[in-house]
């Protein structure tokens, strides 16, 4: 009993840091955004990223965190249509770092893609995050990383944002000292300057819609949490999936099935929950082009078995009890 006990005293601590630890809360206003939609939206796709009251000893344990992270990427396999899977989590919300995470292993599994996974993301809600976070900067860099050791003509990029949402695109907010935007122009520029063409975009925030517009090609692949208009649903901080992630990455897409008919199994499951509580619909969208489909059919040829979902269902909170 007595080599027990420093087990025992070791496990009640981290069960009471669990329950205590308070994860970065937004309390005070963005210091960006403030000059109107026009001006909001330039921000934007200008890929805006604002830190302020940072010390320098975060700045540098930030740039070491998201240099550990590039720098494990391995370059691609001359001859092999490799997937190379970026997740980020844009807000520090714990829902969206548990959501990272989950998905960031769910998107490796069905694509295969060991060694080539970059997962930035804030606290899961029991911790400090280990990982570097999604703001527009890091994103740029994870993806001029995996521009530099894929083959563009034969590999394939895999993106997966989840964050707050707005009509000028994806929004970065890290408690009350990281703000920042992401629009479709922005992201756009950044794809075709690096020159990553195959693209399969997933993105997890209201009105994600509006990127497909923009995004949409012979070559890419996206699929969206909601329409343009339209606000999605289960972003509430104690969740551990959206409505979108829980669907399309946590149900849909641990079964051995084309993207294209896991994206209708989402949309469906969507609908139907929306429907359970009196919502309104998110609209999910989807846009697939024929050259999308083709390198889809090779990436999909040998998906690996179903696994159940993990976490609570992303409608458990609005449930009536």
């Amino acid at each position: 009993m007595r080599m027990l006990l420093p087990l025992v005293i070791a496990s009640i601590a981290t069960v009471a840091t669990a329950q205590t630890y308070q994860p970065a809360r937004h309390t005070l206003p963005a210091p960006v955004f403030a000059g109107g939609d026009n001006e909001t939206q330039i921000e934007a796709d200008m890929g805006i990223d604002v830190e302020r009251d940072r010390s320098a000893r975060w700045r540098l344990d930030e740039h070491r965190r998201l240099e550990r992270t590039l720098a494990a990427v391995r370059p691609q396999r001359p001859g092999q249509v490799d997937a190379f899977v970026i997740v980020a989590a844009l807000d520090s919300d714990p829902v969206f770092g548990r959501e990272a995470r989950e998905a960031a292993r769910v998107l490796a599994r069905r694509y295969h893609a060991d060694g080539h996974v970059i997962l930035l993301a804030g606290s899961d809600g029991t911790r400090d995050s280990e990982l570097a976070m999604g703001s527009p900067g890091n994103l740029d860099l994870a993806l001029a990383r995996v521009a530099e050791v894929m083959d563009p003509a034969e590999d394939v990029l895999i993106l997966y944002t989840t964050s707050h949402g707005a009509p000028f695109g994806l929004y970065y907010n890290d408690g009350d000292q990281g703000y920042g935007a992401v629009s479709p122009a922005r992201l756009w520029n950044q794809l075709s300057t690096l020159g990553i063409r195959n693209r399969l975009l997933l993105l997890s925030a209201c009105y994600s819609g509006v990127f497909v517009p923009m995004l949409s090609s012979d070559t890419t692949a996206i699929v969206t949490a909601a329409a343009a208009d339209r606000p999605s649903f289960g972003c509430q901080a104690d969740n551990d999936w959206t409505f979108f992630g829980d669907a399309l990455v946590n149900t849909a897409l641990r079964k051995p099935q084309p993207l294209a008919s896991a994206a209708v199994q989402a949309q469906t499951l969507i609908a139907g929950w929306e429907r359970a509580s009196s919502l309104d619909p998110s609209r999910p969208q989807v846009s697939i082009g024929a050259g999308a489909a083709r390198w889809l059919a090779v990436l999909e040829r040998d998906l690996p078995v179903a696994t159940p979902r993990v976490g609570r269902p992303a409608s458990a909170l609005l449930e009536v009890k």
